[in-house]
């Protein structure tokens, strides 16, 4: 073959393989090693390595060999001193080197036995590329023709020479594909099989409808309208709730394009699949109005009831059955759209509800009167209903008006009773202190058996089990092998605890006080150092009288003096000394006051004041304790 004809049929092989150059030289170099080996039935432990010309396609093979003179035993494996020098100038006897040993017929050989093995190595490039294509197109659309059908799958021709399989439940129903028929489906999944990467299809998941929208809406494509939520029954019909990212645009009408042109080539793609496109609204009430699309709703009142969110949807008679759809499709897909239950009601059947829920419920007529008032209005309503004859508008916004009243009402007792409910509960949590909501319940000293119990009813820290007994003690009580008894053994254990006191945050609670010592000095004119020295004495003696008639009667702004002499110590520069001569003359006969003495604390590095305590008889103060 000549260098151009085996360049152009090694260039082709790349192109229609689809496989890099580098791979398939190293799979024929390998391939060329393999047949060597074989051939000469070279060891594996001798180093041996092929090389491919690109141009030329000629192929070199070279193998190790130790460098022997003289005669050579082996040629596989000997090369004698002379041609080894040819090679490497500096081989030297019993070196090992690399020498070329391509035999003369191994162009035959080689193309009989390297053909498996590069076949072999091509079909492993290509499934390997094959998934790492197909990995990067999950969740997207890919296009194939129809290469089989059966009763459990259709198999798909797609780029790269893969196959999809796309299953009977990934179909959309009553949608017959014929062979050679181009089709459109999103890759749902991708695995490595044995036979190349399985690749899963689906025309029936809620993400094929996305991507044609994608595909065929431009403002969806680039953000400008989101899709917030998908509900479809494939082949039959299709929700979809989209809104606008930029003020002034219209969601719906973008994707419905000029006269349904963008929609109704979903619809086609689709097998003629209905799709209704609402505007998503952030208020729950205008959105699930719109969900119920195409039917007019009168009023929807929500009830969220810890986690279970019910939606009542009053609809006109005439407008019922379009409401809930064949099959009650209308409103399935609604309460999918939405993710909230919605219970879809005629007008006349709700009158009848909030009817009886005025008669049994005393509170609610209490505060409906004008509701009370028309109740024979709507009974007599009703009964020309019972028995077919003919309504008027006016009787049927009388229904409606009394409808409002009655369930708003409702709703909104039910709130302001959730409300109470959860003030009890939240108070209960704030009486049990915070560390039994950590202690674990082996700790409590509760009796073996009755403990089981209560791990079996999921009862894991002490704050738990307080809690229900605070909030509903039936939940305890009510446990099977719960009775009197182990309530009181529960109680008793429960009592005997001691808690850890939470710390007291001082620097919060002393803030304060210091506030008010610095007021204090600030309505002192005159500092005592800056008296004379016959006037601080006096002064001295009078200031501390008055911190012990302070001291004695809690201080007038609810702060002892003692706990200002610890929080501002520099406020106070000398030491007063109570004259008991003097105390006696304020006190009168009401009872000696001790004196006090303030002085530094070394230790605590503060003045404190100290109460003063007579030695015998001595009245000149000199000895205190």
């Amino acid at each position: 073959m000549s260098k151009n004809e085996f360049a152009l049929a090694f260039n082709e092989v790349l192109e229609e393989k689809q496989l890099a150059k580098d791979i398939v030289v190293s799979a024929i170099e390998s391939a060329m090693v393999s047949a060597y080996r074989r051939a000469v039935s070279a060891s594996t432990a001798q180093h041996v390595e092929a090389k491919l010309d690109p141009d030329t396609g000629h192929v070199t093979v070279y193998a190790e060999k130790e460098v022997v003179e003289g005669n050579i035993v082996d040629e596989r494996t000997e090369v004698l001193l002379e041609v080894a020098r040819k090679v490497n100038p500096e081989a030297q006897l019993g070196d090992m080197v690399i020498v070329e040993t391509t035999p003369a017929d191994f162009g035959r050989v080689a193309a009989q036995t390297a053909r498996q093995v590069i076949q072999q190595r091509i079909r492993e490039a290509e499934r390997s590329n094959q998934m790492q294509y197909f990995e990067r197109q999950v969740g997207e659309i890919v296009s194939g023709l129809v290469q089989a059908s059966n009763a459990q799958s259709v198999t798909v021709g797609l780029d790269m020479k893969a196959e999809g399989v796309m299953p009977n439940n990934q179909k959309i129903p009553g949608e017959r594909l014929k062979l050679h028929d181009r089709i459109r489906a999103v890759v749902m999944e991708v695995k490595d099989g044995t036979r190349g990467p399985q690749i899963v299809l689906s025309r029936a998941h809620r993400n094929f409808l996305r991507r044609l929208l994608e595909n065929e809406v431009p403002e969806i494509y680039h953000g400008i309208v989101e899709i917030r939520a998908i509900a479809r029954e494939p082949g039959a019909r299709a929700k979809v709730a989209v809104s606008a990212t930029q003020p002034g645009i219209d969601p719906v009408g973008a994707c419905v394009g000029i006269k349904g042109v963008r929609i109704q080539a979903i619809v086609k793609e689709l097998h003629d699949e209905k799709i209704d496109i609402i505007q998503w609204d952030q208020d729950p009430i205008v959105y699930i109005s719109k969900a119920i699309s195409p039917a007019r709703v009168n009023g929807v009142y929500l009830v969220d009831n810890e986690g279970a969110r019910t939606a009542t949807v009053v609809v006109g008679e005439d407008q019922l059955s379009l409401a809930i759809g064949r099959d009650g499709q209308n409103a399935r897909l609604a309460a999918k759209l939405t993710g909230w239950r919605i219970d879809i009601k005629s007008l006349s059947e709700a009158s009848g509800d909030s009817l009886k829920k005025l008669h049994s419920n005393a509170e609610l007529a209490a505060m409906l009167p004008a509701a009370v008032e028309a109740i024979p209005q709507i009974e007599e309503i009703l009964a020309k209903k019972a028995e077919n004859r003919p309504i008027m508008p006016e009787e049927y916004t009388a229904l409606g008006q009394f409808v409002d009243r009655v369930e708003r009402r409702t709703i909104q007792i039910k709130e302001e009773a959730a409300r109470v409910e959860e003030e009890r509960t939240t108070a209960a949590r704030a009486d049990i202190p915070t560390p039994a909501f950590t202690m674990p319940l082996d700790q409590a000293g509760i009796k073996e058996h009755i403990f089981n119990i209560l791990t079996e009813a999921n009862f894991e820290t002490v704050g738990q089990l307080m809690f229900a007994l605070k909030t509903d003690a039936n939940k305890v009580l009510g446990l099977p092998g719960i009775g009197s008894k182990a309530i009181q053994n529960i109680e008793e254990a429960i009592a005997a605890i001691k808690f850890p006191e939470p710390e007291p945050e001082s620097v919060k609670a002393e803030e304060p006080v210091v506030a008010e010592a610095v007021a204090v000095v600030a309505a002192e004119p005159v500092t005592v150092e800056e008296m004379p020295v016959e006037k601080k004495q006096a002064e001295g003696k009078k200031d501390a009288k008055r911190v012990v008639e302070e001291e004695d009667e809690n201080a007038k702004d609810g702060v002892s003096l003692d706990e200002l002499f610890k929080m501002k110590p520099e406020i106070f520069q000398t030491t007063g000394v109570v004259d008991d001569d003097a105390d006696k003359k304020k006190t009168g006969k009401k009872g000696k006051k001790k004196g006090v003495e303030l002085e530094f604390d070394e230790g605590l590095g503060a003045v404190v004041g100290r109460k003063k305590h007579k030695r015998g008889g001595d009245d000149t103060g000199s000895d205190w304790e």
